[in-house]
């Protein structure tokens, strides 16, 4: 992460019972605020009806969430971050593009965001190579999703969604962006 984004200026760490220590990073890249996830990589995800989990198989994944500095306070998101990067421990899913997640409230306080549309990796962090037999990381975006463009995707989908974000011309990173025309 250090290469694509530089040093981060913050941290912090969550821990829930019954799960390895997250942390969320942030970095600061000119008018931009990105936070990733460290931590969430650390066990493979596994499928949840399997009988037994591969302690080194499964893809890895950490997330990534830029916004843009100055027009909200975005600080607060990290707690939210920790709990969608620990999901795959608690709640046994596989996050991968197209998935949304929930947090069950505003990403941070006075926000019209309450889940996230999992985008795909590689362009903004490369995938870390791990040894054989270990899955790459995966660093995934993470797109802000307004209540109403989350059920719309539901019925539409992920490509559906992301193609009226492009056609309106929507700020993906803009922490206090209204919700996209949907009719």
């Amino acid at each position: 992460m250090r290469g694509a984004l530089g040093e981060p200026d913050a941290r912090a760490a969550v821990t829930f019972l019954g799960t390895d220590r997250i942390e969320v990073l942030r970095f600061h890249e000119g008018d931009l605020v990105r936070y990733a996830t460290l931590g969430m990589s650390a066990q493979p995800m596994g499928d949840p009806t399997a009988m037994a989990v591969d302690p080194l198989r499964g893809p890895r994944a950490e997330l990534v969430l830029s916004v843009r500095a100055g027009r909200a306070d975005t600080g607060k998101v990290l707690r939210p971050l920790a709990v969608l990067a620990a999901s795959p421990q608690v709640e046994g899913v596989i996050v991968a593009p197209g998935a949304s997640l929930d947090v069950g409230g505003p990403l941070w306080p006075g926000a019209p965001f309450t889940s996230v549309l999992v985008a795909e990796p590689g362009g903004l962090v490369a995938d870390l190579e791990l040894g054989e037999p270990l899955d790459p990381v995966r660093f995934l975006p993470l797109l802000p999703m307004t209540p109403n463009e989350a059920a719309w995707k539901r019925v539409h989908g992920a490509q559906a969604l992301q193609e009226r974000w492009l056609a309106s011309g929507t700020d993906l990173r803009d922490p206090a962006r209204p919700s996209v025309p949907l009719a």
